[in-house]
C-alpha cells in the first residue's frame, strides 16, 4: 500500500513539475557576428557579451507577463560577408526568434535589417555605425552606439585641431563601414580647416599595401587615416614602418581593439595611434564599465576587445522592453523598446525616432606600451 502511495505521489509531483515547466516562457534571442574569418576575435567578443547577458538573465529568473522566462541564445556566424549575413538573418527569422542582437559590421547589418523588418523582428546593433542602417525607415532597427557622422567627423576635427595635422592622407577598405567612416572623417577635416593630400582604397581581405602606401609616401603625410578593421590596420602599420612612413595613424572603432598592438607586430610607437570607440562613459558611470571588464575577464579569460559591453547592454535593453510590455512578442514589445529608458554598463540608453541612441558618446584612445589608454570622452 505504501509503495502504491509513493508511486501516486511521485506521479503527481512529476505532473506538477511538468505543468510548471510548460508555463515557462521560452524567449529566443538571435545574435549574429563574424565568428570566423579575419575579425573572428571581434565577433567572438560580441557573442560572449550576448552569452554573458543571457546566462545572467536566466540566473535572475526574469518574469515576463506573469511567466518565468527562459532565454535561449541562437548564435549565427556571418563571417563579415553581406551574403552570409542575409542568410543568417533569414535563418533566424525562420526560427521565429523574439529579437536579434547584431550584426557587427555595417556591411552585413544593413542588408539583414530588411529581412528583420519584413518579419517584424526587433534588431539592435551594438556596433554598426554607418548612418544608412537607421535611415531606411525600418521601425525594427536600433543601435546603441553613435554613428559615423559623429565618429568620423569628431576624428577629422581632432586630427586638425589637436594633432595639428597639415598633410592628411585617407585610406578605406571599400566596405559600408570603412568607406562611410572615411568619408565622414574627410568632411570633418575640411570643416575644421584642414586638407587631405590623398585618398586611396584597398579591401577588407588585403595584405599587401605597398602600392598605395608608396603613392602616399610621396605626399609626405603627417597623419594617415584608415577606414576599416584592425585585421587590415595591423599589417598596414607594419608596412608603413618598412617604408619609413612616420605618420600618426588614425581610425574608427574598427581598429580600436586590444588586439591591434599584436596585429601591428611591435611596429606601433607609443601615442602613434589615435582611434575612437563609438560609445563611452566617464566619471562615476565609468565604474560600471570597469566592473564589466573585470567580470568578463574572469568569465572568459580574455580582455574585452571593443563591443562586448554594448552587446551585453543591447540584450538587456531588449529584455527590459519585454518585461515592461509584459510580452516577448515582437509586435507587443517593439513600441515599448522604441521609448525605453535603460541604464546600462555603457551608460543611459534611449532611442530617437530613427532608432539611433540619444546623446551618443565617443571615446578617444591611444596606445602606450601596447595598452589602450583613454584620451577623452566626447559627446
Amino acid at each position: 500500500m505504501q509503495l502504491k502511495l509513493n508511486v501516486i505521489v511521485g506521479a503527481a509531483a512529476a505532473l506538477l513539475a511538468g505543468t510548471a515547466y510548460a508555463q515557462d516562457l521560452v524567449v529566443k534571442i538571435g545574435h549574429v557576428g563574424p565568428t570566423s574569418g579575419a575579425i573572428a576575435h571581434l565577433g567572438k567578443d560580441n557573442e560572449n557579451g550576448a552569452r554573458m547577458a543571457i546566462e545572467e538573465l536566466n540566473a535572475k529568473g526574469v518574469m515576463i507577463g506573469g511567466k518565468k522566462a527562459k532565454f535561449e541564445l541562437l548564435a549565427e556566424d556571418d563571417a563579415g560577408d553581406p551574403k552570409q549575413g542575409t542568410a543568417a538573418a533569414q535563418k533566424l527569422a525562420d526560427s521565429k526568434v523574439n529579437g536579434v542582437i547584431g550584426h557587427l559590421n555595417s556591411g552585413t547589418t544593413i542588408p539583414a535589417s530588411k529581412i528583420y523588418s519584413d518579419n517584424g523582428i526587433p534588431q539592435i546593433s551594438p556596433s554598426a555605425t554607418n548612418p544608412k542602417y537607421t535611415r531606411n525607415g525600418y521601425k525594427t532597427a536600433f543601435r546603441v552606439v553613435a554613428d559615423d557622422v559623429h565618429l568620423g567627423g569628431t576624428l577629422g576635427k581632432y586630427a586638425v585641431t589637436q594633432l595639428k595635422g597639415k598633410s592628411i592622407a585617407v585610406i578605406d577598405d571599400r566596405t559600408a563601414y570603412g568607406q562611410g567612416v572615411a568619408d565622414e572623417f574627410e568632411k570633418g577635416v575640411k570643416a575644421a580647416g584642414g586638407k587631405t593630400v590623398g585618398r586611396e582604397f584597398t579591401n577588407d581581405k588585403a595584405t599587401d599595401f605597398t602600392a598605395i602606401l608608396t603613392s602616399l609616401k610621396a605626399k609626405k603625410p603627417d597623419i594617415v587615416f584608415f577606414g576599416g578593421m584592425d585585421a587590415v590596420a595591423g599589417p598596414m602599420m607594419r608596412q608603413m614602418k618598412q617604408l619609413g612612413i612616420e605618420a600618426k595613424f588614425m581610425g574608427g572603432d574598427g581598429i580600436c581593439s586590444s588586439e591591434l598592438p599584436k596585429l601591428a607586430a611591435g611596429t606601433m610607437a607609443d601615442s602613434q595611434v589615435v582611434c575612437a570607440e563609438a560609445g563611452g562613459v566617464e566619471g562615476a558611470a565609468k565604474k560600471s564599465m570597469d566592473d564589466f571588464r573585470v567580470a568578463f575577464k574572469k568569465k572568459y579569460n580574455a580582455d574585452v576587445q571593443v563591443y562586448a559591453p554594448y552587446v551585453y547592454d543591447a540584450v538587456n535593453v531588449m529584455v527590459a522592453a519585454m518585461v515592461k510590455a509584459g510580452s516577448a512578442e515582437p509586435a507587443k514589445y517593439l513600441p515599448v523598446l522604441a521609448k525605453i529608458e535603460h541604464k546600462g554598463v555603457t551608460g543611459n540608453i534611449a532611442f530617437d525616432n530613427k532608432g539611433d541612441i540619444k546623446n551618443g558618446a565617443l571615446t578617444l584612445y591611444t596606445y602606450k606600451g601596447g595598452n589602450r589608454e583613454q584620451l577623452a570622452v566626447v559627446r
